[in-house]
Formats: C-alpha cells, sequence, structure tokens
C-alpha cells in the first residue's frame, strides 16, 4: 500500500481537462503508476476535502525522442481522472 503523499505527483492542466472540468466537474492528475483507484480516491478527498464519485484511470507510453543519432524513451505514466460530486470544486491554478 502506498503512503497517501506519495499517490498523487501533481495535477495535470491542459485545455481538454480545462473544459472538462466546467462540463463534468472532473479533474486530472498525474499519479504513481502503482497506485490503484481507491489509494487515488482516498488521497484526493483527504487531500482536497471533496467527495470523488468515480476514479478513471490510464497508462500512458511514453514517447521515443531523438537528438541528432541518439535516441532515448520518455518514461511511462499513469493519469486519473476524478469526477467530483456535483458542488465541489478544486482550486488548482485559476489565475495561471
Amino acid at each position: 500500500m502506498l503512503h497517501r503523499r506519495s499517490v498523487l505527483r501533481r495535477p495535470l492542466l491542459t485545455e481538454k481537462i480545462a473544459a472538462i472540468q466546467d462540463a463534468h466537474n472532473q479533474y486530472a492528475f498525474v499519479v504513481d503508476p502503482a497506485a490503484n483507484k481507491i489509494e487515488i480516491k482516498r488521497a484526493v478527498e483527504q487531500k482536497y476535502s471533496v467527495t470523488v464519485l468515480e476514479v478513471n484511470t490510464m497508462r500512458v507510453q511514453g514517447k521515443v525522442k531523438r537528438l541528432g543519432r541518439f535516441s532515448g524513451k520518455r518514461a511511462d505514466w499513469k493519469k486519473a481522472v476524478v469526477t467530483l460530486k456535483t458542488g465541489d470544486r478544486i482550486e488548482l491554478a485559476q489565475n495561471v
């Protein structure tokens, strides 16, 4: 079992996620690849004092990148999209 502070790595802020925040009250986070949905739900509820209704997770494959003749691969990572109860909000970075 992971420690609750190590489950959530950082919030994911993109234009697409900003659209689903307004439309569906969903927020996205980069999470530890070993975390499961129950641990993610508990971590979000504890850190932000909200009620989580649903957690959707997906594994994102790292891209292969080149620099001249050298080739490398970015790390694989895990994304979680959490749906909050109506009326709950998370204040992430509204002034950016």
